[in-house]
């Protein structure tokens, strides 16, 4: 097998790992993905099994999702339109990507706006 898939199956292990401990924590979940060059963030209800809010930088007014400042908008954004839906406390799934970098200014920006994790 190639380095690639052992490396596939390591990403897919800890996106697992991390969504077991936030759904069993029975709150609304924000999930967070990042790409090479967009960053999307929503808020996910489990037990209904829907979304109820969600943003990402290719919404209108962010340049670009590649960076820092383009994630914290993002993070408002969403923070806004979480609390527009009622939404005030959630719990934070980063998936497999670690807490920092544009994941961590993603989630700084949701707390700056009100959103509560």
């Amino acid at each position: 097998m190639s380095a690639k898939r052992y490396e596939n199956d390591a990403r897919i292990r800890r996106a697992r790992r991390v969504r077991s401990r936030v759904k069993a924590s029975g709150m609304l979940r924000l999930s967070v993905f990042r790409s090479a060059r967009h960053i999307y963030g929503q808020i996910i209800d489990d037990a209904k099994g829907e979304t109820l809010a969600a943003a990402s930088s290719l919404d209108g007014g962010i340049d670009s999702g590649s960076n820092c400042a383009a994630a914290e908008a993002v993070g408002k954004l969403l923070a806004e339109r979480a609390q527009a839906a009622g939404v005030e406390q959630v719990a934070f799934d980063r998936g497999s990507f670690r807490y920092h970098g544009r994941v961590k200014a993603f989630a700084e920006g949701a707390r700056s706006a009100g959103l509560k994790f």
